[in-house]
């Protein structure tokens, strides 16, 4: 588990538009404040990532989630991720109108998770909000599963990785659409 003072560190770079490493339910992932257009773009940048595939976020507590995600008149969606959340499953929801094209792609939804990961979750609570979480490597490489393996796949373009292990998952999170139920990943 990082520090208090790592999580300090982390929160600063994030806000002031860096990217920070961290380990997830399977994987390493990379972070930015999604709010931050320049961050998202760098994050994209150094993944090699199409902008259009959008992106994930993770957050520590499902209210984190409601200036992002649309309820709407849908509140059983709501109450079915309670029952499943914090838990690892990436939920495809209807996103908010003011929620930036460059952060859900091409899509008018938005992929979100709230993360029983103890180091992801403890970055996203002491954020104060949810977080964009891909996996560390880029986007024809193998995600990273240990900081070393960051380290090598990366080298100095992440220069701030939390630690801890990654969970136990052996593949990514599985990505679900909330319309359909339909298992995406």
């Amino acid at each position: 588990m990082p520090s208090a003072f790592q999580l300090r560190r982390a929160c600063h770079i994030l806000d002031r538009g860096g990217i920070v490493a961290y380990p997830t339910e399977s994987v390493f992932g990379l972070g930015c404040d999604p709010a931050n257009r320049l961050a998202v773009m760098s994050l994209l940048a150094l993944k090699q990532r199409d902008w259009r595939k959008g992106l994930i976020v993770v957050a520590a507590t499902i209210e984190q989630l409601d200036g992002w995600i649309n309820w709407g008149d849908k509140a059983s969606y709501r109450r079915m991720l309670e029952s499943r959340w914090p838990g690892p499953e990436t939920w495809v929801l209807p996103a908010l109108p003011h929620i930036p094209r460059w952060l859900r792609g091409q899509h008018d939804t938005l992929a979100a998770r709230v993360t029983d990961h103890p180091v992801a979750a403890a970055l996203a609570e002491a954020w104060g909000g949810c977080i964009v979480s891909t996996s560390a490597n880029r986007s024809s490489a193998r995600p990273a599963r240990s900081a070393l393996a960051l380290r090598r796949s990366l080298g100095r373009a992440c220069p701030f990785i939390l630690p801890g292990r990654v969970g136990g998952l052996a593949q990514p999170t599985p990505i679900r659409d909330i319309r359909s139920g339909l298992r995406l990943r």
